[in-house]
């Protein structure tokens, strides 16, 4: 029974994330941090549900999700509240390390930056599952949005070993099956409504770190 419990937790939503995604933005387009981690935790347990193809990125979002839990749970939580207000508060209190790591290695600006990289590949890798055909191959789909995406940010040997690990990707109709939303043409349609919302807070947080040149903490 508890294990039964355990994995319909577990279970991947893709409606559950477009829901939460869609909760993210307050009425002045601040993008809370509540509902960000949530929809994060909801694309992790996506990334698991394909085995262990993924978890060279999905641990590393588990650590970050974590230190955003920390924050947001810390006696200035309340500054975590938006992107927004992190952003400001954090640089306002000298809390980020901008030219070296140092003294700040899980600020919420340098943790929520590798959040927020990992997110423009997930984007682009469901955008090409949504359009692709039946018999689009996964592996090449998922390699094209790494190389646009997280490849720039990862050494050689991460790089070489994520080329190697998507070759192992199921078809798409597995992805469409995990994403428990009925036929294909239903996964098509909820991936045609959620996809803007996931692009929509990546371009506010790309705007925000770029106006503030968060874009390459170390």
């Amino acid at each position: 029974m508890a294990d039964a419990v355990m994995s319909e937790e577990q279970k991947f939503s893709l409606k559950e994330v477009l829901d939460t995604f869609q909760s993210c933005l307050t009425e002045n387009k601040e993008v809370k941090i509540d509902q960000y981690v949530a929809g994060w935790r909801g694309l992790v347990r996506f990334m698991n549900s394909l085995g262990s193809v993924f978890s060279f990125i999905s641990k590393d979002a588990v650590s970050k999700i974590q230190i955003m839990v920390n924050h947001r749970n810390g006696e200035n939580g309340a500054q975590y509240t938006t992107i927004q207000s992190m952003v400001k508060y954090e640089l306002d209190n000298g809390l980020v390390d901008l030219t070296k790591r140092g003294s700040f290695p899980e600020s919420g600006c340098r943790t929520l930056l590798r959040l927020h990289r990992a997110l423009r590949w997930l984007e682009l890798f469901l955008e090409r599952l949504r359009t692709s055909t039946e018999d689009g191959k996964t592996s090449v789909m998922c390699s094209e949005a790494y190389n646009e995406s997280l490849a720039q940010f990862h050494p050689w040997i991460i790089r070489k070993a994520s080329g190697v690990a998507f070759c192992a990707l199921p078809g798409r109709p597995t992805f469409f099956e995990v994403m428990n939303v009925g036929p294909p043409e239903q996964v098509v349609a909820m991936l045609g409504d959620a996809l803007p919302l996931i692009s929509e807070v990546y371009q506010l947080t790309q705007d925000l770190y770029s106006q503030h040149n968060l874009l390459d903490i170390p």
